[in-house]
């Protein structure tokens, strides 16, 4: 449990307490009711420990993408984006995002495969990483049009660490108009 968890009202935190950051999580699901999976994670994510405030984005459609590229075979992802205020540290919130995609029946066999629900950490805070259990930012964040653009929803001056303006990065990958 939380040290923090564990004060009373009004107790001082403790000097070791975490500072609060923004964490933006990627939501999506192609399988079952995506829309309800979708607004279930949502609640899921405000209920964690350490948690403030969750500010989620209007859901889109997109296209599968698979190792080859976009597949319209394949069943249509319903994407949103997150943006958590929260003091939890990365790796717990990775490994809770885990147990939130486990509880909605998602099964990693495949790379890349259809999915009941997909939760990525996309960013967190300003912290980069190249631990291969925690890239940060995710590794394909500005490529992804399903990404950037609820992103940009809910915050319009976000930035990518290492990349820039998510604005910026949205308008190079839509081309010119």
């Amino acid at each position: 449990m939380s040290r923090r968890l564990a004060h009373g009202i009004g107790d001082p935190p403790p000097r070791d307490a975490r500072p609060a950051v923004q964490a933006v999580v990627a939501i999506g699901a192609n399988l079952g009711d995506r829309a309800e999976t979708l607004r279930d994670a949502v609640h899921d994510l405000a209920r964690l420990p350490l948690v403030d405030e969750v500010r989620a984005a209007e859901a889109i459609e997109s296209v599968a993408v698979t190792p080859s590229g976009p597949d319209e075979g394949k069943p249509a992802y319903l994407n949103s984006v997150a943006v958590l205020t929260t003091r939890l540290a990365p790796a717990i919130l990775l490994s809770y995002l885990h147990a939130i995609e486990a509880r909605h029946g998602r099964e990693r066999r495949e790379r890349w495969g259809d999915r009941t629900l997909d939760l990525d950490l996309i960013a967190y805070g300003d912290m980069t990483s190249d631990d291969p259990a925690l890239t940060l930012p995710h590794p394909r964040a500005a490529e992804r049009d399903f990404v950037l653009a609820p992103w940009l929803q809910i915050d319009p001056d976000a930035d990518l660490v290492g990349y820039g303006r998510v604005a910026d990065l949205l308008a190079d990958l839509r081309g010119p108009s």
